[in-house]
């Protein structure tokens, strides 16, 4: 007799025939890299045409109105290339809008940053009322900015109720114009910024210091540390991701800085009151001279510096921070 054959997938060892399993169809992986692509263009798609919408081409419309004399309604016509950026650099009123904008960021940075990390390590205590002092800091971050220039506006004027209350205490020597002074006002805008965006750094640094694991702490203070040690060896260092990314939003924003300044001193004021800014400088500009393209040229200035210096700090600051943050798949 003929010997039977073993069916097709099996092998025969010794009498017996051992089924082998075949393994099972693998998807191929060009599929699911279609599948992956589309599902992030369906879920990205919405905020990327958003934002091509609202941000990129109207940076782009800015730009390209920058090279007209335009007077804001009608298709532009009067080309004249480079000429409103050369009028912006000759100007001596947007040098010194721009070191306003320099010295903003300074003092922003040291002023704000050490009293908020301050503020900050203390509502991290368990202390009485803490939440509601809390509250009390984060509340003038989220008060209208209008607002807050009207109120700080009639406080600090020279019959306002600062001086008012100097003059109550016996302190009347120091009243002073806080507003129309130049070596006063930028001083008062100052305290106005700081007493409005300080909440916001405290809040962050409060979030930063919930994530630091509680059994660092108590490993040092098992090893005899002090409290004052344990914030510097461990908390501060830990809280510097969080530190830089405040720093980094306060520089931008201090580049950006137009509401206050535009509603306490208004657009002719503020230059000659030593707050000008140039935001300030681009809205003042741009309704004096009659040229829109000459504001939007300002804005393409703005968005140029706030851009080079926000590459350079995330090079230089933040490329430890992101290079943590980003993983590549090792081939």
């Amino acid at each position: 007799m003929t010997e039977q054959q073993p069916p097709q997938g099996t092998q025969k060892v010794g009498g017996d025939a051992i089924t082998a399993s075949s393994p099972a169809p693998r998807r191929p992986k060009r599929v699911a890299d279609w599948r992956k692509r589309f599902e992030i263009t369906i879920l990205s798609g919405p905020a990327i045409v958003v934002f091509v919408a609202f941000v990129i081409f109207p940076v782009v419309l800015a730009a390209y109105y920058g090279f007209f004399r335009w007077k804001g309604y009608g298709a532009p016509t009067d080309f004249i290339g480079l000429g409103n950026y050369a009028i912006i650099f000759a100007d001596t009123a947007f040098h010194e809008a721009l070191l306003h904008n320099g010295i903003i960021v300074v003092l922003s940075l040291i002023i704000q940053g050490p009293v908020a990390i301050a503020l900050a390590l203390l509502l991290n205590q368990k202390i009485r009322g803490r939440t509601i002092i809390r509250i009390l800091i984060f509340v003038p971050y989220v008060i209208s900015e209008v607002i807050v220039g009207t109120g700080w506006s009639l406080m600090l004027q020279t019959s306002g109720a600062v001086n008012d209350l100097l003059e109550t205490i016996g302190l009347g020597a120091f009243k002073a114009d806080w507003l129309s002074d130049p070596k006063i006002a930028i001083w008062s805008l100052m305290v106005i910024i700081s007493w409005k965006y300080i909440g916001f750094a405290v809040i962050l640094f409060l979030a930063g210091m919930q994530s630091i694991p509680e059994e660092l702490n108590e490993a040092a203070q098992i090893d005899g540390a002090s409290y004052w040690q344990i914030q510097r060896r461990i908390t501060l260092p830990l809280l510097g991701p969080t530190i830089r990314i405040w720093a980094f939003l306060s520089i931008i924003g201090s580049l950006q800085l137009f509401d206050l300044v535009y509603i306490i001193w208004g657009q002719y004021v503020a230059s000659t009151a030593g707050t000008s800014t140039m935001a300030t400088y681009m809205v003042a500009n741009r309704r004096t001279s009659g040229n829109y393209g000459f504001g939007n040229a300002v804005a393409v200035v703005m968005f140029v510096i706030s851009l080079v210096i926000a590459l350079i700090y995330q090079r230089f600051v933040l490329r430890r921070d992101m290079a943590g943050a980003i993983t590549e798949r090792q081939k």
